[in-house]
């Protein structure tokens, strides 16, 4: 992700194309903080919407609230007032699954022309119900009236699109945009409209039934009358750059709820089910499902979870590949869905301006104004150093988990292309390992997944000079040179697989040589453009782990670091130690926890059987999620230590929902068990399960294995885990390794 602080050296946008100021590192500023606000969020495809608990969208400088399409704001503000005045919250709450939010809410007291109160609070109830559906937000309004009097009320929707670009909600100035178009208004229906710079028009249509007793460019006024204890009902869809008629409204809004549901209730029921004896961790698992299902867009390779609303609500390379192992075991169908569309959008040719090179995976892709027009780099941007290698990973993880070899066949080329990015411009020195530096100014400066401008550093706290090898991301490579072992051994080319095992047990010696510091008991944070050590303790050290890349006598002593005072908060597992020299518990890279570096660090510990540690982290993550709204974990929480009675210290424009933080505690089942699998023999196995001491029983239901599905029960019983298998549809077997 990008939270970076603009250099103040880089020169201006080249070429003339760009007008926005050279901000280039895109950075968001912290202006208000989205844990106070904690908005509610919808998302269907490509559009999401982020309102209050209201269920308003307040426009206003730095509000990211309102109706978003492909990277447009296509509704900045929706205010509803009753009588002229805002109603009382009451309460405010999205479903389980997250296909509606529900927002509750009374009448203040209304006051006569004399100053006296004519009607008392608390008598006309309000339900806003809300959704979105194939580009459509869709809202009903009932309205309820518990007085023993009729009651004429009027209720108002103020309404406004200001059509920005997401990157200027983000924090970016433009010198120049489009045109607000003029308002076309009907007698139900509004249609407000933007041509962009890119000439393309962007459209918001609003349409209202029953038909407004007033309806201008900005508002719309309804006037009612409910007798005692009746009800009625006002319906509204706003749809993103398109019109349309039909049905009444009341049918499409039913009929589009119901096709909502049903899809989100298809994504959940694909993959396994999890249950335990903790009624919270219950409550934590479903919030993460559902998320992964509402992140998730289906494309024509499949489901492919967008990376996090509001910033990060699009496709990026590294965040849904990681968003994929994590969830592996449960749906394979995610990791299809994400090689296959990756494999499609693979770069075939060289752009500096995006970063790309022959072989390399996509890291971002955004379908702006700004984006069309250059003013970002990112309509189709390659700059990450580790999707490419995180793709092959996939592939081989996808092809142990499924033994889908079809499928794998069929995205061979683009395996190998892969493969042939890292010796040629992955390696750039031919030094044996992969470093990054960016093509372009207008680029990320730093293209691991810690990409804040200052998150890779020496010692002393000096920025690190590129091209820059990170300590993950050789793990990463190896990683991928394992599985294309695996995945030529699958077609039968002993040679290659032969080549690819040989590599990667040439660069375990030559990276612990390199980058294993006994001084610091870790390996090291990264090696810069002098192949001098970045010796900084850091979170990167598990993910070597997680690979298999660590040799094995190294082990403990990493084990050991990472789970000292000075890195594990009690809630995680800092993004840095608190004894280097840029530790700062509230920065975006250097000292905050991040879920899905403690669920691949948790991974890193099971592969190496240190499963109590992986179970102190899965503690520690479970115990932060019982502090946030809706039990939803979010992008990553400030990394103060942790205190008895007292949650973490939310970090201020953290996404919530992230698609690999969503699938953190999912991953940490599987770490927790040593879940592994063996498709050729129909087995599945658990090395050394355990779990953590608030769960005593766990249940995972329909857990496929080739054509097979199996029931596993697990009880804790003393330090030990007892597996059992309740049910089995097919031939697997359940093995337990202690």
């Amino acid at each position: 992700m990008t939270l970076i602080q603009p250099e103040p050296d880089v020169p201006g946008i080249a070429g003339g194309q760009a007008i926005s100021q050279a901000q280039t590192q895109f950075f968001i500023p912290a202006t208000s903080s989205l844990h106070e606000r904690r908005p509610r969020t919808l998302k269907h495809g490509d559009s999401f919407a982020v309102f209050d608990h209201s269920g308003d969208a307040i426009s206003g400088p730095g509000s990211p609230e309102g109706l978003y399409h492909r990277d447009t704001r296509h509704l900045s503000h929706l205010y509803l007032t009753v009588n002229g005045v805002r109603p009382i919250l009451l309460s405010s709450a999205l479903r389980d699954d997250n296909a509606m939010l529900t927002c509750d809410l009374a009448n203040p007291d209304f006051f006569g022309d004399d100053g006296r109160v004519a009607v008392e609070h608390d008598l006309i109830h309000l339900r806003r119900t809300r959704f979105i559906w194939k580009d459509a937000l869709y809202e009903r309004i009932t309205i309820r009236n518990f007085d023993t009097e009729t009651r004429q009320i009027s209720i108002e929707l103020g309404f406004a699109a200001d059509f920005a670009d997401l990157f200027e909600i983000r924090g970016m100035t433009r010198l120049r945009r489009g045109t607000i178009r003029d308002a076309q208004v009907g007698s139900a229906d509004v249609l407000l409209g933007y041509m962009g710079r890119d000439d393309r028009e962007r459209r918001t249509h609003l349409h209202f039934d029953p038909m407004p007793d007033e309806l201008t460019e900005n508002h719309a006024r309804f006037d009612v009358t409910v007798p005692p204890g009746q009800r009625c009902a006002l319906f509204t869809r706003i749809c993103c750059d398109r019109a349309e008629g039909g049905s009444a409204l009341p049918k499409q809004f039913l009929k589009s709820l119901r096709e909502a549901m049903q899809t989100l209730r298809q994504a959940r029921n694909r993959g396994a089910t999890i249950h335990s004896s903790n009624d919270l961790f219950n409550e934590v698992a479903r919030r993460s499902v559902a998320d992964i299902s509402m992140l998730s867009t289906d494309t024509e390779f499949g489901p492919y979870p967008y990376a996090g609303i509001p910033w990060f609500s699009t496709v990026f390379g590294r965040d849904a590949i990681i968003t994929a192992l994590e969830t592996l075991w449960m749906d394979p169908a995610i990791s299809r869905g994400v090689l296959g569309y990756l494999a499609a959008h693979q770069a075939t040719r060289f752009d500096p301006a995006a970063d790309a090179e022959p072989g390399k995976i996509l890291h971002e892709v955004r379908q702006g104004e700004m984006a069309e027009l250059g003013e970002v780099p990112f309509r189709h941007y390659y700059g990450s150093i580790d999707s490419t290698p995180l793709f092959v990973m996939l592939a081989g993880a996808y092809l142990e988990r499924t033994g889908d070899a079809a499928f794998l066949t069929n995205i061979l080329p683009n395996i190998e292309a892969a493969l042939a990015w890292i010796d040629t411009h992955g390696d750039r020195d031919g030094d044996g390992f992969v470093e990054y530096g960016r093509l372009t100014d207008q680029g990320l400066q730093n293209q691991g997944w810690k990409d804040s401008h200052d998150s890779i550093f020496h010692a002393d706290g000096a920025i690190a000079r590129g091209p820059i090898a990170l300590a993950e991301v050789q793990a990463y490579v190896y990683g991928a040179w394992k599985a294309a072992e695996q995945l030529f051994g699958m077609i039968d080319d002993p040679s290659r697989a032969a080549d690819y095992r040989d590599r990667a047990a040439r660069l375990r010696d030559r990276f612990d040589a390199a980058f294993f510091d006994a001084a610091l008991g870790t390996y090291i944070l990264a090696l810069d453009g002098d192949k001098r050590p970045c010796r900084v303790r850091s979170s990167n050290a598990g993910h070597v782990l997680y690979t298999g890349l660590a040799r094995e006598d190294r082990a403990e002593a990493v084990v050991r670091t990472l789970m000292a005072p000075a890195s594990f908060s009690g809630w995680g597992v800092r993004t840095i130690a608190s004894t280097e020299k840029r530790y700062n518990p509230m920065s975006y890279h250097n000292g905050s926890i991040w879920p899905h570096d403690n669920a691949l660090i948790a991974g890193g510990f099971s592969r190496y059987g240190y499963q109590r540690e992986a179970a102190q982290i899965f503690e520690g993550l479970f115990a932060a999620a019982t502090y946030v709204d809706m039990m939803r974990l979010p992008e990553l929480f400030c990394g103060f230590p942790r205190r008895r009675s007292q949650g973490p210290t939310f970090y201020p424009v953290a996404c919530s929902p992230q698609a690999w933080s969503a699938a953190a505690p999912l991953a940490l089942i599987q770490s927790s068990l040593g879940l592994r699998f063996d498709v050729a023999a129909e087995q599945i196995s658990f090395q050394q399960p355990a779990l953590p001491y608030f769960i005593q029983s766990l249940s995972i239901g329909g857990l496929a294995i080739g054509a097979a599905k199996v029931d596993i029960l697990f009880d804790r019983v003393g330090d030990q885990v007892v597996v059992k298998r309740a049910a089995r549809n097919g031939t697997a077997r359940i093995v337990t390794v202690t």
